[in-house]
């Protein structure tokens, strides 16, 4: 039988204050300005579909409904932009998170790449329809690395779930 590098162990439940609390960081990301510099990551969409994925019960339509008026609020984007956008992705992300959970970090990354530019077609559509001009190619790019994040990112907004059950002063983590 052939070692494996996955991890047997069991996570601990994530906190829901720890998962807004991450929204909220995404959406002070989004927030900042970055003109039009192409491939910037879509802060909230990357948090939201790693939560969506992994918390699918507790996590889904409605937060990205919210997240989504707050981010056409604070980009002055169409109303309802982002709020559709991201509506669908929640819905596909908690339809697919049984199935992208089996495989690894980067195999995932690649299931969420079609999420990410759909979520991206939606706003494009949504813009162009409002009147707006098309971007160009180089808009898409932010989806390429919303993907190329989710790896790190998840690893990342996981670690409060390694967390031992019961404190070792001898077990450095």
């Amino acid at each position: 039988m052939q070692p494996t590098n996955r991890s047997s162990r069991i996570l601990l439940p994530v906190k829901l204050w720890f998962v807004y609390l991450s929204l909220i960081a995404a959406l002070g990301l989004e927030y900042i300005p970055s003109g039009r510099v192409p491939g910037i990551p879509d802060w909230v969409a990357l948090v939201l579909a790693i939560w969506c994925v992994r918390e699918p019960l507790r996590i889904g339509m409605g937060v990205g409904f919210v997240f989504g008026l707050l981010v056409d609020v604070g980009q002055g984007a169409a109303m309802g932009q982002h709020a559709l956008a991201y509506v669908v992705l929640a819905y596909v992300a908690n339809g697919a998170a049984r199935r992208v959970l089996w495989f690894p970090l980067l195999q995932q990354a690649i299931h969420m790449l079609p999420l990410f530019l759909l979520t991206q077609v939606l706003m494009l559509v949504v813009r162009v329809l409002a009147g707006a001009e098309f971007p160009g190619w180089s808009y898409f790019l932010s989806s390429l690395s919303s993907a190329l994040l989710w790896a790190p990112l998840s690893i990342l907004l996981m670690l409060p779930q390694y967390r031992p059950v019961d404190r070792d002063d001898n077990r450095p983590i």
